[in-house]
C-alpha cells in the first residue's frame, strides 16, 4: 500500500475560447510557485503539438503534462485545449501517461474537473480505477523496472559511436551532462535512456529531462546530474555542465574546466568497441545493459 502514496496532486490548465490560458483546478493545492513552472511547460504556452505527453522533475517532484484540443466539443464549449497535470514521487510516465487518459476522458465527458476526483482518489486508495473501455486500470501492472527498462541505447551508441563512451564515464562519475534538442520528445526520449547506462544504481532522480533556462529552475538542480533542455542557448552556460550532448549536431562536447576528468585508457576504448559491435550485431536493449553492467563491475575490481 504504501506505494500507493505516490499520487501527490492533480490540477488543470485551459486555453479558453479567447485565447487565455488559466490555471482553473487543482486537488489538494499547488503552489503558487509550481503552477508558474507547469504553466509555461505546458503547450498551451509552448510551441509543443497538443498531443505531446510531456514530463519532468522540479523540485523532487515529477510532473506529467497530457494535454487535448477540444475545439468544438459538444461538453467543453468555451474551451479550445486543456492540459491535465500530474505531480508524483515517483518516475513512471507509461503508468501516469495511462492514468492521465482516464482522468481526461472523464472531464470531456463530464466537463467538471470534480468529476476526474472519483477515479484519482481510488488510485491513491485502493491502487486500481475502472477505465473507459471497461477494463482496470492497476498501478502493479506499472512495475518501475519496466520504465526504467524504457530505454534506448542503441540509437545513443548509433548517433555517437565510440564518443559515446564519454557520456557513459560522465554517468559512471556523476558528472554533470546537459542534453539539448529543439524537440521535446526527442529530448525526453534520449535523456531517460541514459540512467540506464548506470543500471546498478537504479536512480532516475538524478535527472531533471525538461527545464527552462529560468532562474526558479536554474537553483532547484543542485542534486540534478542529467537535464534536458529545448533552448539552444543553454550552451553557453558552462556553469551547468560539465559534457554538453547537442542531439540535432551528432556532437558531444566536453567543457573546459573538465577536460581533465575524461582521459580514455584502454579499458574505455575496450568498452566503446564493445558497445558499437552490439549495435551493429543488433543486440536487444537488456543485452547492452549486461555488457554495460559488466564493464563497471571490471572497473571497481
Amino acid at each position: 500500500m504504501a506505494a500507493l502514496g505516490e499520487l501527490q496532486g492533480a490540477g488543470l490548465i485551459e486555453k479558453d475560447t479567447n485565447d487565455d490560458v488559466l490555471w482553473t483546478w487543482s486537488y489538494p493545492v499547488v503552489t503558487a510557485d509550481f503552477r508558474d513552472v507547469l504553466l509555461y511547460k505546458c503547450p498551451l504556452t509552448s510551441d509543443c503539438p497538443y498531443t505531446q505527453f510531456i514530463f519532468g522533475q522540479h523540485k523532487h517532484k515529477w510532473f506529467y503534462i497530457a494535454t487535448q484540443d477540444v475545439a468544438n466539443h459538444p461538453t467543453l464549449t468555451k474551451v479550445k485545449a486543456f492540459s491535465l497535470v500530474l505531480l508524483c514521487k515517483d518516475f513512471n510516465p507509461e503508468k501516469y501517461k495511462a492514468l492521465s487518459l482516464i482522468l481526461y476522458s472523464t472531464f470531456m465527458r463530464t466537463g467538471s474537473p470534480s468529476s476526474m476526483l472519483e477515479s484519482y482518489l481510488s488510485v491513491l486508495t485502493k491502487g486500481s480505477c475502472p477505465s473507459e473501455n471497461n477494463g482496470t486500470f492497476l498501478v502493479q501492472d506499472f512495475d518501475v523496472r519496466k520504465a526504467y527498462a524504457e530505454s534506448n541505447l542503441s540509437e545513443l551508441i548509433e548517433m555517437f559511436g565510440m564518443e559515446a563512451i564519454l557520456i557513459y564515464t560522465a554517468m559512471l562519475l556523476k558528472r554533470r551532462i546537459v542534453v539539448y534538442h529543439s524537440n521535446v520528445q526527442e529530448l525526453l526520449a534520449f535523456t531517460r535512456s541514459l540512467p540506464a547506462l548506470v543500471w546498478h544504481r537504479q536512480n532516475w532522480s538524478i535527472m531533471s529531462p525538461y527545464v527552462h533556462l529560468k532562474t526558479q529552475e536554474l537553483e532547484s538542480l543542485n542534486s540534478i546530474l542529467l537535464m534536458g533542455f529545448t533552448d539552444a542557448a543553454v550552451e553557453n552556460h558552462t556553469e551547468l555542465y560539465d559534457l554538453y550532448v547537442n542531439l540535432p549536431a551528432n556532437e558531444i562536447m566536453i567543457a573546459t574546466h573538465a577536460k581533465s576528468i575524461f582521459g580514455m585508457g584502454k579499458l574505455h576504448k575496450d568498452i566503446a568497441q564493445t558497445m558499437v559491435k552490439c549495435m551493429e550485431e543488433g543486440n536487444t536493449e537488456q543485452q547492452i545493459i549486461k555488457v554495460y553492467k559488466c564493464y563497471h563491475w571490471k572497473e571497481l575490481n
